[in-house]
């Protein structure tokens, strides 16, 4: 059960009673156990003051039943107490009436009025009612607070009308008293219950204060794990107080685990300076820096700082150095280069096309009606160039293609032998080379995950170059399909061309390089694009066929498993 409360000190949650809405009963039973604690102590002292009152009386021959009884009050309170500090489970109490408080709270009322009725001496145990208060007004609701201190009220009231009875001329100032005490305990009660909504309120805040620094800590944390970028966390006497995996990977096994003095590391005194500079001019700085290793190559990194801002005087600024591989930059910077190139090139050759046709158009109607073998020849050279110009603008929209998302990211399923027979004889008749040509496929009717037309292109483009370099001798360029590894299928084209220069062979893949000046140099690139695509790896390497060296091209596709009524592509998806 819960109700709406303020407090004079500020607006509340809506709260029942002092620690009943904490999210748990930590505090509550804190408070509990010192409450019971505090009544364990006090049913002791009063059981030692008891019996040293009856030991007294007794010296003095004094002999009073009233103690007797006071005793046995004292030692049964005690036992109470004992009873529930021992046994009792702490859990708040409700709104409405709870028989377990009544083991608290009402056994002390019971108690404390049961000495005050029997006390035989000067001794007032009125003081002994705050406790109880008290104990209602920080554990329970504010009903209980104020209803317990109305029963003291009640009690101290009625105590002083019997009293008066006794002795009339005592009257108005025992009642005066009685009503005093009783209007000190209501404001105990109710000054104590604020106190303590207000501070489970601040518990509370400061549990979700803890709580929501605790979880941006952890946020902090995994994303700083995760970066790319080193980052370094340095004071200023050079000691890195922390580092992320990604700092220990750009600065080597050299780095020991934080805290350690960067100084001790002769590697990382480009670093070290940079940092001083920082702490110098109290700016953050930027360099690039060489860390030049004996057992690697050199790491060039790009070093940022940035100094963490103090409020306190009596700190000083954390320095935060964020490292980035070099290496990693230019190939960014190199990769956004090449894409806007694409989109440029592609946009240019747009643009050529049409210009471009309407050249070879018009070249075409002027060849018709031209005799003369000179001007004939003339034609035919116009006719060659724009050919090739056309060449270059279809491979350059192919790469803009290739680089676009398709539908389905893997492709269909082809049985590669059957793909490669069809692709191969087909490219044989067109290009007259069948006696040149050997086809071996091996691979064990193995499906691999492909488009059939991209399958067509990467083929074309590998097979053109083997006759392009290939000798005019028989089986001079073999076709073959193998199965690899795991499952996986394998497509080689062999030449028994002259080997690649080392230079030549470092850039085959790369767009626009070729060792022949009237060649775009897209081909291959063309070819690794689409591999790429479809998780398949194309390389080069010489090898050897017979006694016959040559270079080879093979591709290495993703394994995959043949699809139900899977059925061998058409002839014409497969066709030049």
């Amino acid at each position: 059960m819960t109700e709406t409360s303020s407090s004079w000190f500020g607006p509340l949650d809506t709260l029942s009673g002092a620690t009943q809405s904490a999210p748990d009963n930590g505090s509550f039973s804190r408070l509990w156990r010192a409450f019971m604690s505090a009544r364990v102590t006090i049913a002791s002292v009063l059981v030692v003051l008891q019996l040293s009152i009856y030991a007294l009386s007794n010296i003095g021959n004094i002999g009073n039943i009233g103690n007797r009884w006071s005793i046995g009050v004292c030692v049964a309170y005690l036992c109470a107490t004992l009873a529930v500090r021992l046994w009792g489970r702490p859990k708040p109490a409700g709104r409405s009436f709870d028989a377990r408080w009544a083991w608290a709270i009402g056994v002390d009322l019971v108690a404390f009025a049961a000495l005050n009725l029997l006390q035989s001496s000067s001794i007032n145990y009125t003081p002994l009612f705050a406790l109880p208060v008290l104990l209602a007004s920080v554990l329970g609701p504010i009903q209980l607070a104020l209803g317990t201190a109305a029963a003291v009220t009640l009690f101290l009231l009625l105590d002083a009308w019997w009293i008066s009875l006794q002795s009339m001329g005592e009257l108005p100032s025992r009642f005066l008293q009685s009503g005093l005490s009783g209007l000190g305990f209501f404001l105990v009660a109710l000054l104590a219950n604020q106190l303590a909504l207000r501070l489970v309120r601040e518990e509370e805040r400061s549990r979700k204060s803890r709580w929501a620094a605790r979880m941006q800590s952890q946020v902090n944390e995994l994303v700083i794990e995760t970066l790319t970028d080193g980052i370094l966390v340095i004071d200023g006497n050079g000691v890195v107080r922390s580092a992320n995996p990604a700092s220990r990977r750009l600065l080597g096994d050299e780095m020991r685990i934080a805290p350690f003095a960067m100084a001790t590391e002769p590697l990382w005194q480009p670093l070290a300076e940079i940092l001083q500079r920082t702490f110098a001019l109290k700016t953050p700085q930027e360099a690039d820096v060489s860390l030049n290793y004996l057992s690697r190559n050199a790491r060039r990194l790009h070093v940022r700082t940035r100094l963490t801002p103090s409020r306190d005087r009596n700190r000083e600024s954390l320095c935060v150095m964020f490292l980035e591989d070099l290496r990693e930059m230019e190939a960014r910077v190199r990769t956004e280069k090449m894409a806007a190139m694409g989109r440029m090139s592609a946009a240019v050759a747009h643009e050529i096309r049409n210009p471009l046709a309407a050249i070879s158009q018009a070249n075409a109607l002027l060849e018709e009606d031209l005799q003369n073998p000179d001007h004939r020849q003339l034609t035919a050279l116009v006719r060659q160039n724009a050919q090739r110009l056309a060449k270059i603008v279809d491979d350059i929209l192919n790469i803009a293609r290739v680089q676009l998302p398709g539908p389905e990211k893997h492709g269909s399923m082809l049985m590669l032998d059957d793909a490669v027979n069809r692709i191969a004889s087909d490219w044989t008749k067109h290009t007259a080379s069948i006696h040149q040509t050997r086809v071996a496929t091996g691979s064990g009717n193995a499906y691999v995950s492909f488009d059939a037309e991209h399958l067509r292109r990467v083929m074309i483009n590998l097979m053109d170059n083997a006759l392009r370099y290939a000798s005019p001798t028989a089986n001079s360029i073999e076709v073959a399909t193998q199965s690899a590894i795991a499952g996986q299928a394998r497509l080689s084209v062999w030449s028994d061309g002259a080997p690649l220069e080392k230079t030549v062979e470092s850039h085959l893949f790369e767009p626009f390089f070729s060792s022949e000046s009237r060649s775009s140099g897209l081909g291959l690139y063309i070819c690794r694009e689409l591999c790429e695509r479809y998780g398949a790896v194309i390389g080069y390497q010489r090898t050897r066929r017979g006694s016959v060296d040559g270079n080879e091209f093979f591709v290495a596709f993703r394994g995959g498993n043949r699809p139900r009524n899977a059925m061998p592509p058409s002839l014409e998806a497969l066709s030049i």
